[in-house]
């Protein structure tokens, strides 16, 4: 068969079009109360790829989701009280959140995207919130410990 410009172009678009077909999307409930106690967001941890997406819904009022640590080069996120926001993770590495008027309570999570490329800087991120946390010590800590290296 005879390649041609325009069927070489037609199997760059479809290789194109399968890439972004296959990215995923992650759903992440922001709560009041769920398997891993009061005020958590469910899963607390993710394992994606680059190009997924988080959504964070909001089941229960008064949440947001806000970014702590992301990997060199990736875009943090702050989303609104009382909304969902959804992130698309471009960036290899260990992208760590928490909810701004909870995080007294450690209602953080952690999402691993490929390979942990700031891991060091995601371990003392979670260790500052989990220090400063008044409850739920060990959830966060839990969490990170499911980033596989």
């Amino acid at each position: 068969m005879k390649l041609t410009f325009k069927n070489g172009l037609t199997a760059v678009a479809l290789t194109l079009v399968s890439g972004f077909a296959m990215a995923a999307e992650h759903v992440v409930e922001m709560k009041n109360s769920g398997a891993d106690g009061a005020m958590v967001f469910e899963p607390g941890f993710v394992k994606a790829e680059p190009g997924d997406t988080v959504k964070f819904v909001l089941v229960d009022p008064a949440h947001n989701s806000v970014s702590v640590e992301v990997p060199e080069g990736a875009e943090g996120w702050q989303g609104a009280m009382n909304q969902g926001i959804t992130v698309t993770l471009n960036e290899e590495g260990v992208y760590v959140y928490k909810c701004t008027p909870h995080a007294a309570l450690n209602m953080a999570g952690v999402i691993q995207v490929g390979e942990p490329a700031n891991y060091g800087a995601a371990k003392a991120a979670v260790d500052k919130l989990t220090a400063a946390a008044a409850t739920n010590k060990e959830r966060l800590t839990g969490y990170f410990e499911q980033v596989e290296k």
